[in-house]
């Protein structure tokens, strides 16, 4: 989502950087591009003016452009001035701590996620140990309460039984004696949403309020929508007093202004972010780590935190023991594919790593791409355990059964058995180097495109 602010930025920090002296009027024209750059990316007028003048302010104090380093200060200046334009360092935790069960209750308007965001925050309170029911009641959309339940379903998640000729206020109490008769800590209510605001949804929501008490009112927005998600989140905060913030599809192409804006314009934090389509993919905000891979630091401590989560320990730890006794098979290589599946995409794992976003661009066709790990998938489940464990003994008609099993050609087939049996002896040279000297035996980060080309077959 932030890739053209993230160049913009950058384009201004190289000229800031390589400047020896800063002026007052340098730090002007830099500044300039800077409120330009927030601009286009659709961030709130008021707030990138108050921004820049808190950047302009700092920066231009003594201490700054004496330093020996004047460019990077104001770099820093900006860094640290983003952080806290979306909250300061950390995350806003939810507010859970109340006798259960303690009521949840999400607003917004129709379209933004709010039904699938429920699941979301569900499976994600579940692994926070919390026993979370959820709740629909939303009685006018067609087919909100089955969507619910759907939902809860794949989840395996439990969800109140409600129907459409229901008042939603007596749904939402009902479910909270439901859950303290049934033992459910947390309650997620799903309230209707319109296209706009008007006054009945609001009076209705203002009743839920008054009756069910909720810990948390959690504003769900969909980042695609830029400044209207801000505006939409003042007249909710308005009438209901929101509490939190929860911006879906912040891994699309929007500019990305509402996740900038939405804090700084109407008081109420973003506490988390949708990073796709799948009902896991819901992240605590963490703003500095935001700031981070806007201005190309990259997230370490979220690319961490996502492989604990994945990786399962005791399979690293026989993977390991393989990779010294040089054992690492096809099963093995699927199976590391599956679990780099659940960190998300190649460019998104990427771009956590300090300086990969930049380099991602530079290797345009090293990388491969979505599709191309799916039909490495197809080839391997295709194939026996035996032929996985051992791929040479995939004669011409296992390579001719395995194409047809796997929609693919033979000569596909031979391609990845080639690059696999490359990377078998890449992996071989590593072992021997040791850690101290595996950058080195890689070439270095330049070398991350010829090692993508040589691990996957279809790298371009």
């Amino acid at each position: 989502m932030f890739e053209t602010l993230s160049d913009k930025l950058e384009s201004v920090f190289k000229k800031l950087r390589g400047q020896g002296v800063m002026t007052e009027e340098n730090i002007k024209d830099a500044l300039r591009e800077v409120r330009l750059a927030l601009l286009e990316a659709d961030v709130n007028f008021k707030v990138v003016k108050e921004f820049v003048e808190s950047v302009r302010v700092k920066a231009i104090g003594t201490e700054v452009l004496q330093s020996l380093s004047p460019g990077q200060q104001v770099v820093k200046i900006v860094h640290d001035e983003l952080i806290a334009l979306m909250g300061g360092y950390g995350s806003n935790d939810l507010d859970l701590a109340a006798k259960p069960p303690v009521a949840l209750m999400m607003v917004g308007l129709q379209g933004a996620g709010k039904t699938t965001s429920c699941g979301k925050l569900g499976n994600w309170l579940r692994k926070q140990k919390r026993r979370p029911l959820l709740v629909p009641a939303d009685v006018y959309r067609p087919a909100a309460i089955e969507q619910l339940k759907t939902v809860g379903r794949q989840l395996s998640l439990e969800v109140f039984d409600s129907r459409p000729d229901q008042d939603p206020v007596q749904i939402c109490t009902a479910a909270l004696t439901f859950a303290e008769l049934n033992g459910f800590d947390t309650v997620i209510l799903d309230t209707a949403g319109r296209h706009q605001i008007d006054d009945f949804l609001m009076a209705e929501l203002e009743r839920i309020k008054g009756a069910v008490q909720p810990r948390e009112i959690l504003f769900v927005a969909d980042a695609m929508t830029g400044q209207e998600a801000v505006n939409v989140a003042g007249g909710f905060n308005e009438r209901l007093g929101l509490t939190g913030a929860i911006l879906t599809k912040l891994d699309g192409d929007a500019k990305g202004g509402a996740a900038l804006s939405i804090r700084a314009v109407t008081g109420t934090p973003v506490k988390f972010v949708g990073l796709g389509e799948k009902l896991d993919a819901l992240e605590v905000f963490h703003p500095d780590r935001l700031v981070s891979r806007i201005l190309g630091m990259g997230d370490v401590l979220t690319l961490v935190e996502k492989a604990q989560t994945a990786f399962d320990e005791q399979e690293t730890r026989q993977l390991q023991q393989k990779l010294k006794k040089n054992q690492f098979d096809l099963e093995d290589f699927l199976n590391q594919m599956q679990q780099l599946k659940k960190l998300g995409s190649l460019e998104s794992i990427m771009g956590m790593i300090p300086g990969m976003g930049k380099m991602m661009k530079q290797m345009q066709g090293a990388q491969p791409s979505e599709k191309e790990i799916q039909r490495i998938e197809a080839i391997i489940r295709s194939m026996t355990p035996a032929e996985r464990a051992d791929h040479s003994i995939i004669n011409g008609s296992r390579r001719l059964r395995i194409a047809k099993g796997s929609g693919t050609t033979v000569q596909e087939i031979n391609l990845l058995l080639k690059r696999f049996t490359e990377a078998q002896k890449l992996m071989k040279q590593l072992q021997k180097l040791g850690p101290k000297n595996l950058m080195k035996g890689m070439g270095g980060l330049s070398g991350l495109g010829g090692m993508a080309k040589g691990m996957l077959p279809f790298g371009r």
